[in-house]
């Protein structure tokens, strides 16, 4: 195994990291972000609201992309198994 197939497995799995996180940070960004607009506006400071509505945002997230997600893991983790004889035998 040389440099190359090093970088290029190290650049599919960050790759589908950030694939699989990205919905998952961009929900808690949005939900983050409305919830501290809403505080501002309101004037409440209590700093457990923005948990709940995050938590669940999260959650339906999770059940709704989490069948995808998982597809996504698993074909990525077939794919680096069935590459292990080319990977290791150098041809």
């Amino acid at each position: 195994m040389d440099q190359d197939t090093v970088i290029s497995l190290s650049t599919q799995a960050l790759a589908l990291t950030l694939k699989l996180a990205l919905p998952l940070l961009l929900v808690g960004l949005v939900i983050g972000l409305a919830v501290s607009v809403f505080q501002a506006v309101t004037q409440i400071q209590e700093q457990t609201l923005a948990f709940i509505p995050k938590v669940l945002a999260l959650a339906g997230v999770l059940m709704i992309g989490g069948p995808w997600m998982l597809g996504q893991l698993l074909g990525y983790t077939q794919e680096l198994w069935l590459s292990i004889p080319t990977v290791v035998g150098g041809q």
